[in-house]
């Protein structure tokens, strides 16, 4: 089996997914998303069963031997070593979401400068953004490792897949490790990006007509929306120069995507 990969897709074994725990930490670690003890990953054995990384331990530098196995309630059920901390924010998205395989915590520098900074990534800039993630929203502040947290996510997994949270970092969910993981790479990508253009310059915002489109073409990419349906839409400018920014309802939006579908249909 090669060591350094980690492929997309369910399906696979315990063996297998206790590589792809270990693979994914050393990302994280090696991409500076995390330092020292930070971070906790976890996948979804089965309906009643999840796999995580330990806590107190360089996520980094894990072996298959060091995960533990849990049931949704976090009562340890195999491994010797304590579950994470932030356990509990794991199970809220597995709990609530059939649809989730896998979660990922990490610090990534940027994306968590915009958390400390009290913002989220809710600006229409890049269009790769917006058809996998649609925006970023900022979770309040909750102490880590508390319920206070998971109450302060808990309005927020069932509409999103990414999300800032303030003052300690981000998490994402997907229906398999390696596309969890990539979403933590956007929001970190995008938050590096967003800095930049700041610093260079006042960012151009996509119009709302633009993000219609790219929502629309989200079918074509094979990018299912989360199953709650009230995700906000990014932060629009639709003017010609004086930079107002607009947010569109979610109806609003399914009306501007039907435009443009029937007009690229048009158009064929």
């Amino acid at each position: 089996m090669d060591t350094d990969s980690l492929q997309p897709g369910a399906g696979k074994t315990e063996r297998q997914l206790r590589q792809d725990l270990c693979v994914a930490g050393r990302w994280l670690y090696e991409r500076g998303h995390i330092v020292a003890c930070d971070g906790n990953l976890s996948v979804r054995l089965d309906d009643q069963r999840i796999l995580t990384t330990p806590t107190c331990m360089n996520k980094g530098a894990l072996s298959t031997g060091d995960l533990v196995v849990t049931d949704l309630h976090g009562h340890l059920l195999e491994g010797h070593r304590k579950a994470s901390s932030e356990l509990a924010m794991h199970l809220l998205f597995y709990r609530t979401r059939p649809d989730v395989r896998a979660v990922c915590h990490a610090h990534p520098p940027t994306a968590t400068g915009f958390a400390v900074a009290g913002r989220s990534l809710d600006q229409a800039l890049l269009p790769e953004v917006i058809v996998g993630l649609g925006q970023i929203p900022l979770v309040k502040y909750g102490t880590p490792g508390t319920p206070e947290l998971s109450a302060a996510l808990e309005p927020y997994v069932q509409h999103y897949d990414a999300m800032l949270l303030a003052n300690h970092g981000a998490v994402t969910c997907g229906p398999d490790l390696l596309t969890a993981f990539f979403r933590m790479e956007t929001i970190e990508h995008c938050a590096k990006i967003t800095l930049a253009a700041e610093m260079a310059g006042t960012p151009t915002l996509l119009s709302s007509r633009e993000v219609a489109k790219l929502m629309a073409a989200r079918a074509r990419y094979h990018v299912l929306a989360p199953p709650g349906g009230g995700a906000e839409l990014p932060v629009t400018s639709d003017s010609a120069g004086d930079g107002d920014h607009v947010r569109l309802t979610r109806s609003e939006l399914d009306a501007l995507i039907d435009e443009a579908v029937r007009k690229d249909r048009s158009r064929s």
